[in-house]
């Protein structure tokens, strides 16, 4: 028995040897890819800064979360702003000898061997393994080896060395919270979200601190497999997992008996929301922003969607949002009423009212439904036009939220092209900050940005270039023009052009300049260009930031050229930041994942009028809701005039009623609107209906009142600054018309006077 023994213990210390050995060499050849038969490991300088993809993030100016950019959603979180519910249920399930093993839990591995024979599969990696591997992606063919391709088993036993190796060097470059923390930040819990501040919001729109025990065991019983596990995919594996965690943090004393049992009855609770930039807020704002940040990452040799930048807007989330309800209230009725007005008829027409021929079909084949459809029947137009007739199930926009339904590609086109779009811009006149940009209806339907993509005639809203030429030039708001036909020589068949009023009359009432700018008078208009001259009118439009092409011709004082929402705004911000053109912003600055500024941003400014034309042309635009007629007298509907608050605003409208547009001006904000269909031929046939008064007025009249009414916004009731030095010109229309000689006006205007 003596010898049996002593050869028992000789074998024993002769196993431990060998097997000692057998480890060494192979912990060896591993860690130094032997014959480059194991593959190459993770380079141990990355252990420094481990590689970690970090979505980059958007903020409002008031630090709300705009949006993201990501091929994996991802962002960091301190340890101490993670619930210890979700630490308990993930040492519970995944590690319970987190604290005490080295990066390898010895007698985990030995304990699956027996799981394994029992046949229940269930991993021994611990927390520092499996970040090894979400770090530095160990299984990956790049740094797999000859023998690895040969052998699956191999494989595996290759990659869990590594692993090994690669979690022993991570206990010694960090400590215990320091792992725990890089874990749940690296962590991948399904539905394209990576990280534990990710995946709270996606699942239950909150965040990490505040999760609760079930919320927590839903997460952490997530992590062993994403999608078998995921509640929305699999609510009833979900339900069955999340209810085993709970037993694991029962049996490891972190909750109670009774508590287990509670909780466990509850059924699944989510908050589901996926990011993507069709939802929240500022929409359009971001799908802009998107291409000038690749432009602009791409000048830096920065990744946007991985690099974890954190970019800061002008935006103002509450002044956002005003915005968008704003829109969505005027917008909802009035797309109703546009139905009703074309109610069994079509509302593509041509400037005779009638029908425009094939409208739809030269509509559907500018879709990109029909560009595949080419590629897919190869150029087969009868095949083509049989799918584009064909009903299938489709999900569309309503005002009353999305609905599904049966219908055509073709009826599809027919049914969009009726409604009516909007682009709103509203800015700090100031500083030049973007604070609401609303660039459509609804970014998941209409992509197109009627901001700064849609250019359209402004119609009246351009009248103002005109006063301000003949302003700056002496001609006091008083001056008074008779409405009469004023007609210009023409190099077309014609010879000559006459503009006519809205209504196609002529008064031949004198009107003050301001009174007839409020009144939108287009013979009075018309009488200035040809004053002024209109090279002199397009200088002034440049000056004031319009970058559109314009050309100084007669119609110019009708607004027959395209601008956009965007120049616009920033030129009648002109107005009221005393003649200083601020060239409109949207970021002030650009910091990396770690804080650092990259980039601040400052607007460019320019004098583009003197102080005293400026304050002239904010009397002018107040006129519109003080002189009687003005077009934006409308506004007391909504209580917005007489109230404290100095208003001066400009309709627009545009021939066959085709866009409807309305500039408000206060003290803090200018902000332009826009409204009208995606194309020209689609209108209201008549101006009661069609008038941007009516049309685009109604929405900065309820955007503005829900402004006033929210003290968080710090918009307040103001009037206008006077300025300190004494005005050259007379704008008291009593006193002015007591120098009916013309002694007010200055030398030069007198003779343009006298020339006209």
């Amino acid at each position: 028995m003596k010898k049996i023994f002593t050869y028992s213990v000789y074998g024993l210390w002769l196993t431990f040897i060998v097997g000692s050995g057998f480890a060494y060499l192979w912990f060896s050849m591993v860690s130094t890819n032997t014959m480059g038969w194991f593959g190459a490991m993770p380079e141990t300088e990355r252990l420094e800064n481990p590689k970690n993809v970090l979505a980059s993030e958007l903020y409002s100016a008031d630090g709300v979360l705009l949006g993201k950019y990501f091929r994996e959603n991802r962002t960091q979180i301190e340890l101490k702003d993670i619930s210890p519910n979700l630490i308990h249920a993930l040492l519970a399930t995944e590690d319970i000898r987190f604290e005490e093993h080295a990066g390898i839990d010895f007698l985990g591995s030995i304990a699956i061997v027996w799981y394994v024979l029992k046949g229940d599969k269930r991993g021994s990696s611990t927390i520092t393994q499996q970040l090894a591997k979400n770090l530095f992606s160990t299984r990956s063919a790049k740094y797999e080896g000859t023998l690895a391709k040969k052998n699956r088993m191999l494989r595996l036993a290759i990659n869990k060395t590594k692993e090994w190796i690669m979690a022993i060097e991570l206990e010694k470059s960090y400590t215990k919270q320091e792992i725990m923390t890089m874990y749940l930040n690296t962590v991948d819990f399904g539905s394209n979200s990576f990280g534990i501040k990710t995946a709270a919001q996606t699942f239950f729109s909150t965040t990490p601190n505040v999760l609760t025990i079930n919320q927590s065991a839903l997460l952490v019983g997530v992590l062993k497999a994403p999608t078998a596990y995921s509640p929305v995919l699999n609510p009833e594996n979900s339900l069955n997992r999340r209810n085993t965690v709970l037993e694991q943090m029962y049996k490891y004393n972190f909750i109670a008996k009774d508590t287990l049992q509670t909780l466990q009855a509850k059924p699944l609770e989510l908050n589901y929301v996926v990011e993507n930039h069709n939802k929240g807020t500022a929409t359009y704002f971001r799908s802009y922003i998107t291409d000038y940040l690749i432009n602009w990452c791409k000048e830096r040799d920065i990744d946007l969607y991985n690099d974890g930048i954190k970019i800061y807007t002008t935006i103002d989330s509450k002044i956002q949002q005003h915005a968008e309800a704003a829109m969505q209230e005027h917008m909802k009725y009035l797309q109703q009423k546009f139905f009703n007005y074309w109610k069994g008829r079509t509302p593509w027409r041509d400037e005779q009212m009638k029908e425009i021929p094939n409208f739809i079909e030269n509509a559907v084949k500018k879709s990109d439904r029909w560009k595949v459809s080419r590629e897919v029947y190869d150029n087969d137009t009868a095949r083509m036009w049989k799918e584009m007739r064909t009903k299938i199930p489709m999900r569309i926009f309503t005002w009353k939220g999305e609905v599904d339904t049966l219908m055509s590609p073709l009826d599809s086109v027919k049914y969009y092209k009726h409604f009516l779009h909007t682009g709103i811009l509203s800015m700090d006149p100031h500083s030049g900050y973007i604070k609401a940009w609303v660039g459509g209806i609804d970014h998941k339907h209409f992509k197109f940005d009627h901001v700064r993509q849609s250019y359209r005639q402004p119609g009246s809203t351009f009248k103002p270039f005109v006063y301000t030429a003949a302003i700056d030039l002496g001609y006091s708001p008083c001056y008074e023009v008779a409405d009469l036909p004023v007609t210009f020589a023409t190099e077309d068949v014609n010879g000559t052009w006459t503009p006519q009023n809205s209504d196609g009359k002529y008064t031949g009432e004198l009107f003050t300049l301001r009174k007839a700018m409020a009144n939108s008078i287009n013979s009075v208009t018309a009488n200035m260009l040809k004053r002024v001259g209109p090279a002199t009118v397009v200088e002034y439009a440049q000056r004031m930031g319009i970058t559109s092409p314009l050309q100084p011709v007669p119609a110019l004082c009708l607004g027959v050229f395209d601008v956009n929402v965007y120049d616009l705004v920033g030129a009648y911000s002109t107005f009221s930041n005393k003649g200083i053109w601020t060239e409109p912003i949207f970021i002030t600055r650009i910091e990396d994942k770690n804080g650092n500024i990259i980039q601040e941003f400052s607007p460019k400014t320019r004098e583009a009028l003197s102080e005293e034309t400026a304050y002239m042309m904010v009397h002018m635009l107040k006129g519109a809701t003080e002189e009687k007629g003005g077009t934006a007298l409308g506004l007391n509907r909504w209580g917005l005039l007489w109230n404290g608050a100095d208003i001066g605003g400009k309709t627009g409208t545009t021939q066959n009623y085709s866009d409807g547009w309305f500039v408000g001006i206060t003290t803090q904000l200018t902000t332009g609107i826009w409204v009208g269909g995606e194309d020209r031929s689609i209108h209201f046939r008549l101006m009661d209906d069609g008038q941007g008064a009516r049309m685009a007025m109604p929405i900065w009249a309820i955007f503005m009142n829900r402004l006033y009414s929210d003290s968080t916004t710090g918009i307040k009731k103001e009037r206008f600054p006077t300025p300190e030095k004494p005005l050259s010109i007379e704008i008291n229309c009593k006193k002015f018309k007591q120098t009916a000689s013309g002694d007010s006006l200055s030398k030069a205007t007198k003779q343009m006077i006298y020339d006209f």
